[in-house]
C-alpha cells in the first residue's frame, strides 16, 4: 500500500476532478502491475495497473488507495468491475470513496463477485492524499 501511495502522490492537483489514486496489483509477492490516476482524471489507477499486470491479475492482490469505482459517468466498466474480469481475487484499500459514483458501490461490487476485501489498511497515511478531494456530483464528468 505504501508503493500505491507513493504512485498517487506526485499526481495530486493533476487529476481534477477526479483524486489522484494509486494501485498496486502482487501475485505470488511480485507486483505484476501498478499505476495512478491519469493526468485529467484518466485512466484510473486501477485500468493503468490491470493493463500492465495482463494475465497475472488472477489470482493476484490489488492494493488501491481509494475505493475502486462501481460506476462511471461515461458509461465505461467501472474499476470494481475491472478488477473482477481481470480474475483479482483480493483487494485491499485504503480510504473509502464519498464520490456517487463510489460511496460504497464499489467494494459492494467486489464483495458480491467472491473476492476478499479489506478497507482502511494503512488509512491514515493515504488520507494525506484526499484532504482536498470533493466529490463530484453526479451526471458530472468526475469518474
Amino acid at each position: 500500500m505504501r508503493r500505491a501511495i507513493a504512485l498517487a502522490r506526485p499526481n495530486l492537483g493533476q487529476t481534477a476532478e477526479n483524486p489522484s489514486v494509486g494501485c498496486v496489483i502482487v501475485r505470488d509477492g511480485v507486483v505484476v502491475g501498478e499505476g495512478a490516476t491519469g493526468t485529467g482524471g484518466r485512466p484510473h489507477a486501477e485500468e493503468i495497473a490491470l493493463q500492465a499486470a495482463g494475465a497475472a491479475a488472477r489470482g493476484a492482490v490489488a492494493y488501491v488507495t481509494l475505493e475502486p469505482c462501481g460506476a462511471r459517468s461515461s458509461g465505461a466498466a467501472s474499476c470494481a468491475r475491472r478488477l473482477v474480469e481481470a480474475g483479482v481475487t483480493e483487494v485491499v484499500v485504503a480510504c473509502g470513496d464519498p464520490s456517487p459514483y463510489a460511496d460504497g458501490q464499489g467494494l459492494a461490487q467486489l464483495s458480491a463477485a467472491g473476492l476478499d476485501v479489506r478497507l482502511g489498511y494503512l488509512a491514515e497515511e493515504a488520507l494525506v492524499l484526499y484532504r482536498d478531494y470533493t466529490p463530484p456530483s453526479m451526471g458530472s464528468a468526475g469518474e
